[in-house]
């Protein structure tokens, strides 16, 4: 399969679980409709899709999350399969990232070092 049609397959299948999990159509408990879908990476044999997850809230509730979309994984294959029109599905496996939690950490962090820096510059023109 093309690289350009594998990037719109992962594209489409981001969009088409995000879409079920705000309408909340996934009927297990520990999926959030906070929890957002990242990326998605299918590969070239379109035997398997791993499918990147996260949230801003507190990294049980995220691990919960993907447990839960991890046990509905069929539900939603049969669901999306439904409107897509590919000769074989991929099976998904959902996983935590944890890469834009700890990018927001990161902005903090410099924010408060720069702010730090600022005062501390303010403190030595005022002596």
């Amino acid at each position: 399969m093309g690289q350009y049609r594998l990037q719109r397959l992962n594209d489409q299948l981001r969009d088409e679980i995000s879409q079920l999990i705000l309408r909340g159509e996934v009927k297990d408990y520990r999926v959030s409709t906070f929890l957002s879908i990242n990326r998605v990476e299918v590969t070239s044999d379109l035997g398997y899709a791993k499918v990147y997850v996260s949230s801003f809230l507190t990294d049980n509730q995220v691990k919960r999350g993907v447990a839960g979309l991890n046990s509905a994984a069929g539900f939603i294959q049969s669901s999306i399969a439904k409107k897509m029109r590919i000769r074989q599905f991929p099976k998904l496996q959902f996983i935590v990232d944890s890469g834009m939690k700890s990018g927001f950490k990161m902005v903090q962090t410099l924010n408060q070092l720069e702010a730090e820096s600022k005062e501390r510059e303010q403190n030595q023109v005022e002596e």
